[in-house]
């Protein structure tokens, strides 16, 4: 049996199992690093799509019509080309899911034309505490003193972003709130999907009903998109098409516990496109409030982590 030094210069075996295990977990990290990365590219979209980069600013409602279209082509050709069973019997469910989806994705999009996108993208990791708070209210879940400190961390960094001073909110911090929210409750929905569905019928379904609502609230916004908005519309709907796949694949191939730090990499690359194209930064008290958040998050994915191990 053969041993090699690893990164942190113990001695470690060099069986066919360790190889094994570092190749998933290995593969897993780079899916959801790119996922983040892909997610980021999005919100970066949309900003451009929602400020005059591109043209005359578009609707938010005309910019998440552009994300679930395009998105749809792209799950649709895997689709057509893969033909899974897909079943009809829990279409109420993804209806339900995709009206909370689709609310979350359309405040978060109208919140990156207001405020840096590093502070809109930590704003909306409130989701998996709105989720936990949602599965005591709703599905009697128990939650331990760890997890409450964690919840209340994140919502203090939230807090912190909204920034009352004065009596005033930012609109845009209040926006990205909103969007948390309804995001958090998607993720209640998708956990109870996933118990009957797999991950292919769940796309198909995000994007398929997802299409029909945002073609109906843009009709009466729509205006008609410049040739760049067409392509950044398409890169959009591409791009988060790719971020599902690959935060899929991710989930597949390594616990929850261990791939959902790197989401939170999605403020970092958020970070970097802000400043590359729109030479944005957030300020100190925005830093600070994103700290808390992940912070926050970041506890109670290791407490989840903790949970399913033992």
């Amino acid at each position: 049996m053969r041993r090699r030094r690893s990164c942190a210069g113990a001695w470690v075996s060099d069986t066919p199992a360790l190889r094994e295990e570092f190749g998933p977990r290995s593969t897993a990290a780079a899916f959801m690093v790119a996922a983040a990365a892909f997610i980021a590219a999005t919100t970066l979209l949309a900003k451009a799509l929602g400020t005059p980069a591109l043209g005359a600013p578009l609707h938010p409602f005309q910019i998440t019509f552009g994300r679930f279209a395009f998105a749809a082509l792209a799950v649709g050709a895997v689709v057509v080309a893969l033909r899974p069973a897909i079943g009809f019997g829990q279409w109420r469910w993804h209806a339900l899911r995709v009206l909370f989806g689709w609310g979350g994705v359309t405040l978060m999009f109208a919140s990156v034309a207001t405020i840096p996108l590093a502070e809109a993208t930590a704003i909306s990791f409130l989701n998996p505490i709105v989720a936990m708070v949602l599965a005591v209210l709703f599905l009697g879940e128990r939650v331990g003193p760890v997890r409450w400190s964690a919840a209340a961390i994140a919502l203090a960094g939230g807090l912190l972003l909204i920034r009352p001073g004065a009596g005033v909110f930012a609109p845009g911090a209040l926006l990205a709130l909103g969007a948390a929210l309804a995001l958090g409750a998607e993720v209640l929905l998708i956990k109870r999907l996933t118990r009957r569905e797999g991950p292919l019928t769940i796309l198909a379904f995000s994007n398929g009903i997802g299409v029909i609502f945002a073609t109906l609230t843009a009709l009466p916004v729509w205006q008609a998109p410049t040739g760049a908005q067409w392509t950044a519309m398409a890169a959009l709907g591409l791009a988060m098409a790719c971020a599902q796949g690959c935060f899929v694949n991710g989930l597949r191939r390594a616990e929850t516990s261990f791939v959902t730090p790197f989401t939170y990499l999605t403020l970092v690359f958020a970070g970097v496109y802000d400043l590359m194209l729109f030479g944005t930064l957030p300020d100190a008290v925005g830093w600070t409030g994103a700290g808390l958040i992940v912070a926050g998050a970041l506890t109670l994915a290791w407490r989840e982590g903790r949970a399913v191990r033992a």
